[in-house]
């Protein structure tokens, strides 16, 4: 480091793209917070905005885990003081290791301790792993330490059992239920003539979104700047149904949540999220409006005893 630094300055760093702030992320961020507060200094979270795989493979869009406010919010959570959002471009991309330790990491984030998954790699082609991290640390005054990864847990398997419909293991995966924001628009409203009004949530692009079903989870109020406020912070058990509505021809895929024995609400236009707790069923078309209103019935049942 360049003389005239105070230590007080100085950073305990973390790097990731953080995708679901997993419980593999959680047991590397957890233990950057702790070496932080042992040497007196704030915790940095370095993430990168697009992922990036996104930029090194064009064409690559992978499904998103989380909005990046969600993963800023999870990591302060965990007691992250910062987090700093690179954007990552070509030109990032092209630094080797050496240099992105120096510009980065050194220069930048004022490092005096980096902590990463085991399995980390980084710099032009990810030619750096931990043992390179640890040299040029030892160049540029930083220690650094490699994190074992918790067996079982990725963003790409999480991922995999969402397409799957298997949210109680995504969760599992996660540490929480697997969540989905949006803006509520206006759809069909023939959830509302049926008795049973739901709020259909407008995702953003790269969503994760669970496999066509029903499930049973939670709606809730997500304060967001120049959106309105209504029940902010409120939550309510939900019966969700993701899909096309096969009953209906000719509806396109949506996700859509009923707030239990709400039927005063007034949503449109205000940003909400849609947490899973558990799949009920696969996607049904009914000869008759009749059957499906029995069926919501009896989904409305289990969707209060799951989350009772």
């Amino acid at each position: 480091m360049g003389a005239g630094v105070r230590d007080s300055e100085r950073s305990v760093v973390t790097i990731g793209v953080f995708d679901g702030v997993h419980r593999g992320h959680r047991r590397v961020v957890e233990r950057a917070v702790e070496t932080a507060a042992e040497r007196g200094l704030r915790t940095v979270a370095l993430t990168f905005e697009p992922p990036p795989e996104e930029v090194v493979r064009p064409g690559y869009r992978p499904l998103r885990l989380a909005t990046a406010k969600r993963r800023s919010g999870l990591l302060r959570e965990l007691g992250v003081d910062e987090v700093v959002v690179l954007p990552f471009t070509l030109e990032l991309a092209r630094l080797g290791p050496a240099e992105f330790a120096r510009t980065v990491l050194a220069e930048r984030l004022r490092a005096a301790a980096v902590v990463v998954g085991a399995d980390f790699s980084f710099g032009h082609d990810a030619a750096g792993d931990v043992e390179t991290l640890r040299a040029l640390g030892e160049k540029y005054d930083f220690a650094a330490e490699g994190v074992p990864l918790v067996e079982g847990v990725s963003s790409t398997l999480i991922r995999e059992r969402l397409v799957a419909g298997d949210v109680a293991g995504a969760a599992d995966g996660l540490g929480r239920p697997h969540r989905v924001e949006g803006v509520v628009v206006r759809g069909y409203q023939r959830g509302r003539q049926l008795g049973f009004p739901t709020a259909n949530v407008e995702t953003p692009p790269q969503t994760a979104i669970p496999a066509d079903g029903v499930y049973a989870g939670w709606l809730e109020c997500v304060p967001v700047a120049n959106l309105p406020a209504l029940y902010e912070g409120e939550r309510w058990p939900a019966a969700i149904s993701v899909g096309t509505n096969p009953t209906f021809e000719g509806v396109p895929r949506t996700v859509e949540a009923y707030a239990l024995d709400r039927d005063d609400l007034d949503l449109y236009g205000v940003h909400v999220a849609v947490d899973f707790a558990a799949r009920l069923r696969g996607n049904t078309r009914f000869d008759s409006i009749e059957e499906l209103v029995g069926q919501i019935h009896a989904d409305v049942d289990e969707v209060r005893r799951l989350t009772s």
